[in-house]
Order: C-alpha cells, then structure tokens, then sequence
C-alpha cells in the first residue's frame, strides 16, 4: 500500500487543484472567525475535511492520511502542549503561593510616570509572561495590572496587545519555532537565528511605537532616553539568544534584561515631569509596594523563574542535550550517565502503515516516526523547574499537584486545538496539498518574499497562536520559496515574524484582553484601536523580508 504524492490531483488544472487544496483553510477560517465555533471543534472539523479531500480527490488510500494524523498529533502533545502546559503551570504556582503580588509590586513601585509604566510592564513584564507562559496570560496579567494603577481600560487592552509583538516568536519557551521545526525538518536552532535576524529590528522600534500612540511624539521624546535603553536592551539580547542559544530563552533573557536595565536606569535618571492620562488627577500617584517587602522577598519571588532560566540554558547546552535524547558518544562519565536514563525516555517509533508508504517528488520513500524525547524537550526543564518552585516556596505536595490538574483542566481545549491543527496540518502535507497550495503562490515568482509574511499573519489572526500558523503554513512557505528561490529559511522566519504582527487583531486576544480589562462587549472598539497598527508593522516585515531576500542576503543564516 504506497501513495505517489500528487500535486495537481484535477490534472493540467493547478488552479481548480488549489481551489480544493484550500478549502480545509478556509473552512477553518469560516469556522472560527465568521461562524465562532469554539477553537477545538474548528479544528477537529478541519482534520476531518482534509481526510477525506486527500482521500476522494487525492486518492490517499485511507489508511495513510489517517496515521499520518496520529502522527501531527502525538507531535502536538510532545513536545508542544508539553511545554504550554508546564510553562502555565509554573506560573500558577507562583499566583498560589502570593509571590506573584511581590513579582508585580517590585515592578509597579518603580516610577509613577505612565510611560515608563508601561514599558515597563506592557513591554518587558509582558514579554516575560509570553517567554515563561505565553497562552493569553501576559496580556491578560499585564492589561489588568494597568488598569488597576489607573490606564484607561481600552488603552490598556490595546498598549499590552501591541507591546506583546515583540516577543510572541519565541513565546512560551521557544514553542512557535520548536513547531515549526517538526514539518518542515528543519533546525530549530537553524530557524531561531533566522528570527533573530528579522525580529529585533521590529522590538527595537516597539517602545518608541508604543509610547507614541499612548501619548503622542512630544510626549515620547520626553522619555527618549528609557525608550532606548528598554528598546535596545531587548532587541540586543533578542538577537544574541536567538542566534547562539537557540529559540527557548531569547523572550526571558530579552525580558528581564529589559526590566532590570530599564529598572536600574530609573533609578538615576527621571522626566521633567509625570505623565498622566487626561482623565486622571495629577496627584494620583501609584502606591509604592510595602516598606517591608526585602531585596530576600523580591528574590525570592523571582526564584521559580530564575531557576527556569538556569535549566532551560542547561537543557539546550548541545552536549548535554545529546545525553537527555541518548545520543551523547563521549567519554564524560556523568553524561554517559545521563544518555542512559535519556535513551530509555526517547522513543522513535515507526508510524504504522505510514512509513516508508509515501513516495515523494523524487521518488523517495518518506519516512515517518513518532518522535518522543520525554528527557530532551524543552518542556521537561520546566517541568523539573517547576518541581524545584515546591521547596523554594514552601509549597505542599497536595497544593502542588492540585495547582498542576488545574492548569491540565483550564488548558484542555487549547490543547485538543493544538492537536487538531497538528494532525491536520500534518494530512495536508503527507497528501501534496500544501505542495499544490505551494506551487500556486510559487506563481507570484519575484514578489513572493514580500507576500511571505501575509501568511503568517493571516494564520496568528485566525488561530490566535504564532505556534498553530507556523505548524499550519511551516511546510507551504518552505516550498513555496524552494521553487522561486527564496531561501527557505527566511520564508520560515518571515511566516513567524509577519505572524506576531497579527496577534493584537486575533479574535482569541481581543477576547482575553477585554475579559481582562472589564471591556465585554466592546471587542469591536478594541480591534479598531489595534488594526491599523497590526497593518503597518506587517508592512513593515513585508518590506524587510523583501530587502532580505534581495539586497540584504547577508542577512540570513
């Protein structure tokens, strides 16, 4: 039983074959953004339409694209939802034990000033959240935390949904770049350095951007000197994370370089004057956070995620990361300790009936594993970080494990969506339908790199995750560069980058920030206030990645 991928299945008609190719997309698209049926049905739907176009019109015999969607999904969960889940989590512990009122007291008590405010906790706090968290939780946090110092309630949704451009690449440890790697079988360290190649320029200019449409261009020169520093602090950090430690730490190293620069610079330098927002008293001047909240406190407070960050960098140290996936070869005799328990925690099972049973363009077998590293993946260094927070904040066993089947049970839609949208994507490139989606906008020829990036904002406002859309369109943009010579790579990190400038304007984050800020059933304002900037920074990417691919080659990898 073998299947001979075929990219044009109406024969001499590539457009009436894009047509059908596309209809799991738009049905997905119709499904949750007209229709607003709930994430994880929309996506169930979709893995559903496109088993059975690849098997009426791809002629799939069924077996295949059915396995070939155990396959996605497995991937979903390990390591993807693996990740998520331990990343919220650790968060929770945090919120469950009050040291997350310390962590936003030892923020918020810095400056009065709204501006600095905002950079500080829109911005770097925010950025950190989406590093350590992501899944709605930094505009969430970050926009109820403004409008409890006082920020107009809309000016805080929209601020928070605009600063969290800058990290929403490499949120929630690295999961958007870490799934894209799985289709597409490239590098995630590879595609991370392309990222970090686009995106500073992009977090660079988002403090000065912020401030200018929180209080106009006077009001942001005023406190040019913090702009810069919290700006290029960032994007300094972003590019050196990305290029050299690979896509899990470049959001918390970006962040709390960010914060802490920014932090430390406050404390010699102030505006001329405050800013408040009009609507406010002159004299409403934020508490400070209590006399007796210590440098210990605030240490401890922070501990569960400077821990995080110590794993996390020991985890992706390549010698150490060949032990945790058994694969370690040298002499060491603690690595060679560590690749034994590695090697019985990875699994490569062949998929069955699937692989080896695909026959690609050249005539090649494809072939097909469920890959499950439980040691190596990112998600594990969390997990044991998390394990670590239960004795640095005195935490019971029971409160611990409570606080854990919580987050399973608060993250089981979001979760069932992500392997819905795997798996799919997964049927889609086994059957030739991203391959046949590819050699259509493989038609635009020169002008393809400047479009690159509409993909992957169209994904990030449709799904409301970075992650989904670069699962979703990982393999069509790989190919559709291939064949108008783009490299592939900045194909990659464009979908990723022009994605980030779509999630302000994702249904899903109007949603949370409205819940977040008292704004229910205002989300039409919401998204008003957000478009035109979402539009203009996509632009943005779109001529960069052109530059990039024309005038500026030396710029990728």
């Amino acid at each position: 039983m073998t299947y001979v991928q075929n990219f044009i299945p109406i024969h001499g008609h590539l457009f009436w074959s894009a047509l059908i190719a596309v209809l799991p997309i738009a049905f997905f698209f119709w499904a949750l953004a007209i229709k607003k049926i709930a994430a994880h049905l929309a996506s169930f739907f979709t893995m559903l339409l496109a088993l059975a176009i690849s098997v009426i019109v791809y002629k799939m015999p069924a077996a295949l694209p059915v396995m070939s969607a155990t396959q996605g999904i497995v991937y979903g969960l390990v390591p993807i939802s693996w990740i998520i889940v331990n990343s919220v989590f650790l968060y929770k512990l945090t919120v469950k034990t009050g040291q997350f009122d310390v962590i936003r007291n030892s923020v918020v008590s810095i400056t009065e000033d709204r501006r600095l405010q905002a950079l500080l906790i829109a911005f770097s706090f925010g950025a950190f959240l989406e590093g350590s968290a992501g899944f709605g939780a930094p505009v969430a946090i970050t926009a109820a935390l403004l409008v409890g110092l006082g920020f107009n309630p809309l000016y805080a949704a929209g601020i928070c949904l605009l600063a969290n451009t800058a990290p929403v690449a490499f949120g929630a440890i690295g999961s958007p770049v870490i799934a894209m790697a799985g289709p597409t079988g490239l590098p995630a360290l590879e595609i991370s350095k392309m990222i970090g190649r686009q995106l500073p320029l992009i977090s660079m200019f988002i403090p000065l951007y912020l401030i200018i449409v929180m209080a106009g261009f006077k009001k942001a020169m005023e406190v040019l000197p913090a702009l810069l520093v919290s700006g290029l602090s960032f994007a300094v950090t972003q590019f050196f994370t990305a290029n050299f430690m690979g896509p899990e730490l470049p959001d918390v190293l970006s962040a709390l370089v960010s914060l802490i620069t920014l932090a430390v610079f406050l404390k010699f330098w102030k505006p001329k004057s405050i800013f408040y927002f009009k609507h406010e008293e002159a004299a409403a001047a934020v508490e400070a956070a209590p006399a007796s909240q210590t440098k210990g406190q605030i240490a401890k407070a922070w501990s569960p995620f400077i821990v995080l960050t110590i794993f996390i960098t020991i985890w992706g140290i390549p010698q150490i990361k060949l032990a945790l996936t058994g694969q370690y070869t040298g002499g060491n005799a603690i690595l060679n300790a560590i690749n034994g328990i590695g090697s019985a925690a990875t699994f490569s099972p062949n998929v069955p009936f699937l692989n080896n049973h695909i026959i690609n363009s050249s005539n090649d077998p494809i072939a097909a594993m469920y890959k499950l590293d439980l040691l190596g993946t990112a998600g594990t260094a969390i997990f044991a970080a998390a394990i670590m927070t239960k004795f640095l904040l005195n935490i019971s066993w029971k409160d611990w494990f409570h606080v854990f089947f919580d987050t399973l049970k608060e993250l089981k839609f979001p979760i069932l969506t992500i392997l819905f949208i795997v798996g799919f994507a997964y049927v889609m490139n086994a059957s030739g339908m991203i391959t046949t989606l590819a050699l259509t906008l493989a038609k635009t020829a020169a002008l393809f790199p400047f479009f690159s990036p509409v993909l992957g904002w169209l994904g990030v406002f449709i799904t409301g995750s970075d992650t989904s859309s670069n699962v979703l369109f990982g393999t069509l943009q790989q190919v559709s560069a291939q064949s108008v010579g783009m490299n592939p790579l900045l194909a990659l990190g464009a979908n990723s980058s022009g994605g980030v400038t779509g999630k302000m304007i994702s249904p899903q984050s109007i949603a949370v920030a409205c819940a977040a800020t008292g704004l229910i059933g205002r989300e039409s304002e919401l998204l008003r206030f957000t478009v035109k900037h979402s539009l203009f920074l996509l632009l943005v990417v779109c001529i960069l990645t052109f530059l990039q691919s024309n005038v500026l080659s030396w710029m990728v990898p």
